[in-house]
C-alpha cells in the first residue's frame, strides 16, 4: 500500500468485518512535533492476545479469500521507516485500537492519499454501521460524524449519488480550511 488512506480503509473494513457498528479514525498533524498519527479504534469484538500476536504475522489472515493478511504488518513497517512505530490493542468484546506514528517530515513517509474516496466507500458501503472521522492539524479540526449525516438527512441513505458528491466536496473543503497535508 502506497497512501496511508489505503491502510485506513483495509483496518476500518477488517473492524466492520469484526462486527464493528463504530469506528472512530482519527489523524493527527504536528508540524512542529514533527508527527503524523493515525489511530483507528473501533468497537467489534477484539481480539485475545494470541490473535494479536498473528495479526502482526503476514502470513495469517483470517479471510477466506486471501491467505496472508499484509496489512498491519505493512503499516508497522512504514511507520518504523519514519522512526516512527505502530501499537495495536485489543481485548475481547471490548475492541480494537491500531495506531501508527510517523515522522510528518521524514522522506519515506507515505503521503495521506484519497482520504475522502476512503471515507465515502467506507461510509456508502457500510450504511448499517457509522464511522467518526477527525483530523488535526496544528490545533485545527475537521470532523466528520454519520450519526450526525444520518439524523439530518432521515431517510435518505447515505450511499445515494447526491450524498456521497455532498460529501467528496465537504471532506475536501474542510480538509483545505484546517490545512491538512496532502
Amino acid at each position: 500500500m502506497l497512501e496511508l488512506a489505503l491502510h485506513i480503509l483495509d483496518i476500518a473494513e477488517n473492524s466492520i468485518r469484526a462486527g464493528a457498528t463504530l469506528v472512530r479514525i482519527l489523524i493527527r498533524e504536528s508540524r512542529s512535533k514533527d508527527l503524523f498519527l493515525l489511530r483507528i479504534t473501533d468497537n467489534g469484538k477484539g481480539m485475545t492476545r494470541e490473535e494479536r500476536q498473528r495479526a502482526l504475522d503476514p502470513f495469517y489472515s483470517t479471510k477466506k479469500v486471501r491467505r496472508v493478511g499484509l496489512g498491519l504488518p505493512m503499516l508497522a513497517d512504514a511507520a518504523q521507516r519514519t522512526g516512527g512505530r505502530m501499537t495495536l490493542r485489543s481485548r475481547p468484546r471490548t475492541g480494537t485500537v491500531v495506531e501508527a506514528v510517523f515522522g510528518m517530515s521524514h522522506i519515506d513517509r507515505q503521503p495521506l492519499g484519497d482520504i475522502a474516496s476512503t471515507l465515502i466507500a467506507l461510509v456508502a458501503g457500510n450504511t448499517g454501521g457509522d464511522f467518526i472521522y477527525r483530523h488535526e492539524a496544528d490545533g485545527r479540526v475537521y470532523l466528520l460524524d454519520t450519526r450526525d449525516l444520518k439524523k439530518a438527512l432521515e431517510d435518505v441513505p447515505l450511499n445515494h449519488p447526491e450524498v456521497t458528491g455532498f460529501l467528496r466536496g465537504h471532506i475536501a473543503e474542510g480538509l483545505r480550511d484546517i490545512g491538512a497535508a496532502p
